[in-house]
């Protein structure tokens, strides 16, 4: 597992390299002007700020398009970190122009396995020891890593398990790695979470599954529907908890 003290010792970040940022602003500048959706909300909700207060965490590939959802979210008032979904998938220059701009962001093109898995960690960790109250996802991992977590602390000896794949038991080191140093921290990341926004369908199936089961840790979920504008388009599901 990577320390966390090798993220920016002055600023809750860690980037490929913060000197792109200038490049990674010129493009976010352009994005602006391609997502007219975005930017009619917030120049309609931005002075109500909607979302004041409210802890975000993202697992969604850390890209130009991204950086204005992120801007977006923090124009309407809310607290946001943020990992890639993807160790392949980071625009370095995107992931620089965020972390200039003041976001946690944790995403760089090439992670290591290691390096992802303490990346969406470190994007679930909000200050003073809280977690998220809304989680925007991408495939399920920062969902799954909750989850397993929580599970954990309950009893659940899956952490101890042998493992199909050497990215399971990276999740599962770093799981047991967590609960050595905190045996309450999931409780703790879960305790005021609200919900998650689901990019892929494969992903909104396995919450319902969870739901099904009794092992959904939220009181409501999202999912996507299709969109001809892009990959999937984000619509609230009524409460299925």
């Amino acid at each position: 597992m990577i320390s966390a003290a090798k993220t920016n010792a002055k600023q809750d970040f860690k980037v490929q390299d913060i000197n792109l940022a200038d490049w990674g602003r010129k493009e976010i500048s352009i994005a602006e002007k391609e997502m007219p959706g975005l930017m009619a909300i917030r120049e309609r909700y931005a002075p109500q700020k909607p979302l004041a207060g409210v802890r975000i965490t993202g697992s969604l590939h850390m890209t130009i398009q991204t950086a204005v959802l992120i801007e977006t979210l923090i124009d309407l008032g809310a607290s946001v970190r943020w990992a890639s979904c993807n160790i392949f998938s980071t625009q370095d220059h995107a992931a620089a122009a965020i972390a200039k701009a003041g976001v946690s962001v944790f995403a760089w093109k090439g992670e290591s396995l290691e390096e992802y898995w303490w990346s969406t960690y470190q994007a679930i960790s909000h200050p003073d020891g809280k977690g998220p109250q809304l989680v925007v996802d991408d495939g399920g991992d920062a969902t799954l890593l909750i989850h397993k977590g929580y599970e954990l602390e309950e009893g659940s000896d899956w952490a101890k398990t042998k493992s199909a794949n050497k990215e399971e038991q990276v999740i599962k080191d770093l799981l047991l790695e967590i609960l050595r140093e905190n045996p309450y921290r999931w409780h703790e990341i879960a305790k005021d979470w609200r919900g998650v926004s689901e990019e892929t369908t494969t992903g909104v199936h396995r919450l319902y599954k969870m739901h099904q089961d009794h092992r959904l840790w939220f009181p409501r979920s999202t999912s996507t529907t299709p969109s001809p504008n892009r990959s999937s388009t984000i619509s609230t599901v009524a409460g299925i908890r």
